[in-house]
């Protein structure tokens, strides 16, 4: 069975997160994951800009609308 590993994938942004950060930002993408979304860097990224504090909240999901946006597009 697969695992979601983000911190394995992708160790450099998590670099100085503490386990339980860690945790929070796997359980956050838990749920869409095991109805088969497949985790991409941008949001990995974006969530733990967030989380850091380095992107506030709108910034956060102005990325995610636009992201979705190019998806759709590109669908």
């Amino acid at each position: 069975m697969a695992t979601l590993d983000l911190d394995t994938w992708w160790p450099d942004l998590f670099e100085g997160m503490d386990d339980a950060a860690k945790v929070s930002i796997k359980d956050t993408f838990a749920a869409s994951w095991h109805e088969g979304w497949q985790p991409n860097r941008e949001d990995v990224s974006d969530l733990i800009g967030y989380h850091r504090g380095t992107l506030s909240f709108d910034e956060y999901m102005a990325r995610a609308k636009a992201r979705a946006l190019r998806q759709r597009a590109g669908a």
